[in-house]
């Protein structure tokens, strides 16, 4: 699968590349030519029984350098596949160099070009080929070729079309062109009048990793979704490369908080959930996650640092569907606070927090006016979106007033958009380089008595090869011939063009497919209801920042830019979110009881609250109300139907109050228990319990009290007979005898010494005949 990978023209193999680069190191040799033919392919090509123009297939896997100056040498790499069933006979591979082309329009034209011209072409440079004397149907041939840039035929400062091409026989016809692929040649030797001030974005921003939830214990170990983000950070993936390659570039970093705050997270220790036995295990990255954090900490500590709102929230969908949700605003203005705490605390240096990047750049109304609403001042749109004039002939800078003291910073569509295609495949990331270096060039010579200030804003997460394309462009403009960096504050700084576009685009210019992807009304109603949850949780805690911080954070990943097409994965992650925090909520509750029997006009009613939080919770109040007040009134004094009474239980303990009951009449009656914040906000369901009232009557009382005094009557007739025998004692002359402690006709009462009382009975406490929670769940 590989080979045939190879002859249909995708990347070569690492060996095949190899080979290619040592050759165009030899020393000495204006010509290198390499012929490594491969077995028959299985005929993906050969299926075709083409002949002449498109017969051959011409791939350009490289050339070195990307922008050459004088005294250079062009190499060029690549590989040539048969596409037809006939082989072609006296072939070569030769270079074409075409005339200068004018304006970034002409750029756009030769590179959509595809088809062959024949005589149209330009000549062939007839001293610098690769000869192939037989190219068997279906095989793919490597070649080589380096020519010295003096031997190019290049003049005047500008953009050359580069052609790369195969010309031989097929089926007995006279030699012709048979295939072709064209690049282009950036040419500055000695440098433009006027430099471009380019300024790059270098993102880091990555999915959402991190749940709400951790696990039980003390420091909260956070528990992650899964452990991709680790191959992200590992050396090769995608964020280590990120972080490698800005490190050697004049590049402004654009960072999510979130990713920080996440890997943060890894270094100090934390659980992955095992999808398949429920349970969160070990993770076992936090190495990788600390050299990572170190790496970046060093790389960005000369740049500048812009951080997006934490967890780069969605703004397009905030603007379009979470308007319509009270409150949403309120959670872009939280992550707004949270961006600056995370990277100062995490990086030690001071971000900028003045700019928001709408997906794409992609901007109307409502959208800015969103964006704008927690304290930037600066909107990251692009061209494709904030379109300019037809009138307009040159690039204008980057900056554009939009009134109300905010700026739109304009990225230049064609630069930020040139490497998000496959860049796994040599050909396109080579022609993405040149194109890129081409426009450069040619937005510079546009007016070159004029300085611009050009932004380039690449998409959001860039894969590997795309991260090491645009490298491979930025270092070719680092030699400052034609353009000079600048950082993004100081690009949305620079003055003005008073002809460019002001005027934000309407509603109606968004783009649909961007649309369909935004988040829907439901989901800003979901964070909502999260949101309430939360608040009025937290008001309860002695200890609150241990649950505000992380599901404040969560709340703030349900927005993410990284939700966009997938908002079944984004439903589920916000259901967990809210899941989870109730299950906490409810840690702290009533415990259930079915009838309590109340025996007399005054008694008390015990209910139980349990708290299996490890933190004490206050604040609360537990109110009951008896719903047949003229049968049982509820509190001290004359009573009423409605009592409360404040609540404070520490963590993993439970505690009972009593509270103080009057009965009226005989009868059962519903008596409602539940719990309220301070400010009076219900909290947690309301507990319904009957009581059974048995009021005593007269007829009874008259027995108990004539029981009480005949036990009184026993006692005094039991003191007197005491008395008498301590009298006798006092009048015998030896006193009584040892052991003969009984007055004369008196019994001892089952050898109990009456004056000795007995053992009282344990005080069980106000707890006592209560249910008590033992177990205790860590609150988050």
């Amino acid at each position: 699968m590989a080979e045939a990978a190879d002859f249909q023209g995708m990347n070569p193999s690492p060996a095949r590349r190899w080979v290619r680069r040592a050759a165009s190191l030899m020393a000495g040799a204006p010509l290198l030519v390499g012929l490594a033919q491969l077995p028959a392919a299985p005929a993906a090509y050969a299926a075709q029984d083409a002949t002449g123009a498109g017969t051959v297939d011409v791939a350009l896997d490289s050339l070195t350098p990307n922008a050459p100056k004088k005294g250079d040498t062009i190499t060029v790499s690549g590989t040539v596949t048969n596409k037809s069933k006939r082989s072609v006979t006296e072939a070569r591979v030769g270079l074409r160099v075409g005339g200068r082309l004018s304006g970034r329009t002409q750029i756009d034209a030769a590179a959509a070009r595809t088809g062959l011209s024949g005589s149209g072409e330009s000549a062939e440079l007839e001293k610098y080929v690769v000869k192939i004397p037989e190219l068997a149907p279906g095989i793919s041939t490597d070649f080589t070729i380096a020519v010295p840039v003096d031997k190019l035929g290049l003049d005047e400062t500008g953009v050359y079309q580069l052609g790369v091409s195969l010309s031989g026989k097929t089926a007995g016809r006279s030699e012709e062109l048979l295939g072709i692929q064209r690049t282009f040649l950036p040419w500055a030797p000695d440098g433009t009048k006027k430099k471009t001030q380019i300024t790059s974005l270098w993102p880091l921003i990555s999915t959402t990793r991190l749940s709400a939830e951790t696990g039980s214990d003390e420091q909260q170990t956070p528990v992650f979704e899964n452990d991709d983000l680790a191959k992200e950070l590992a050396p090769g993936g995608r964020l280590e490369q990120m972080v490698s390659l800005g490190n050697e570039l004049p590049v402004t970093w654009v960072i999510d908080p979130d990713l920080l705050a996440t890997v943060d997270a890894m270094v100090k220790g934390y659980t992955v959930k095992d999808r398949a036995t429920g349970t969160n295990v070990p993770g076992k990255s936090q190495a990788v996650a600390k050299q990572w954090l170190n790496s970046l900490e060093k790389a960005v500590q000369s740049k500048k640092v812009v951080a997006l709102p934490f967890a780069d929230p969605d703004l397009a969908s905030l603007a379009h569907r979470g308007k319509n949700v009270p409150g949403s605003l309120n959670q872009l203005q939280r992550a707004t606070e949270a961006a600056r705490i995370t990277v100062d605390s995490t990086l030690h240096v001071k971000p900028s927090t003045d700019f928001a990047w709408p997906v794409e750049g992609a901007v109307d109304p409502a959208i800015v006016n969103t964006a704008t609403s927690a304290g930037a001042h600066h909107v990251i749109a692009r061209s494709d979106s904030f379109d300019e004039s037809d009138a307009l002939p040159y690039t204008p800078t980057a900056a554009r007033p939009i009134g109300a003291g905010r700026t739109a910073v304009v990225a230049d569509a064609r630069l930020s958009t040139a490497f998000q295609g496959d860049m796994a495949n040599a050909q396109n990331s080579t022609l993405a380089v040149q194109n890129f270096l081409a426009q450069t060039l040619a937005l510079t010579q546009q007016d070159e008595d004029k300085q611009r200030s050009i932004v380039i804003a690449p998409q959001r997460m860039p894969s590997v090869t795309q991260a090491q394309s645009m490298a491979t462009a930025l270092r070719a403009l680092d030699t400052r011939r034609w353009t000079q960096p600048l950082d993004l504050p100081a690009a949305a700084k620079v003055k003005p063009d008073p002809a460019a576009r002001t005027e934000i685009p309407g509603w109606s210019s968004y783009p649909d497919k961007l649309r369909d992807q935004e988040l829907p009304t439901i989901a800003f109603e979901n964070i909502k209801a999260t949101q309430f949850t939360l608040d009025r949780f937290k008001v309860v805690l002695t200890k609150p920042e241990r649950v505000v911080t992380p599901f404040g954070n969560a709340i703030n990943r349900e927005m993410s830019t990284s939700w966009r097409g997938n908002e079944t994965v984004a439903s589920v992650y916000r259901e967990d979110v809210q899941r989870y925090l109730d299950d906490l909520t409810n840690e702290v509750n009533l415990i259930e009881k079915s009838t309590a029997t109340l025996s007399g006009r005054s008694a008390t009613i015990p209910v139980t609250i349990q708290n299996k939080l490890v933190q004490d919770v206050d604040h609360l109040v537990l109110r009951l109300q008896s719903t047949l007040p003229a049968r049982l009134k509820l509190g001290e004094g004359e009573g009423k139907a409605v009592t409360e009474q404040p609540i404070k239980v520490r963590g993993g303990h439970s505690q009972s109050v009593k509270i103080a009951t009057t009965a009226n009449a005989n009868g059962k009656v519903p008596v409602i228990a539940r719990l309220y914040t301070e400010d009076g906000t219900p909290y947690g369901p309301e507990m319904r319990f009957m009581v059974n009232v048995n009021e005593v009557t007269p007829t009874i009382m008259l027995v108990i009290a004539g029981g009480v005094l005949l036990l009184v009557l026993a006692g005094i007739k039991m003191y007197s007979q005491r008395k008498r025998a301590s009298a006798r004692g006092d009048q015998s002359d030896g006193g009584t005898p040892p052991g003969d402690n009984t007055p004369d006709g008196e019994d001892a009462p089952d050898g109990h010494d009456p004056e000795q009382p007995s053992d009282p009975t344990p005080d069980t406490g106000p707890e006592s005949g209560e249910p008590s929670a033992t177990g205790e769940k860590v609150d988050r």
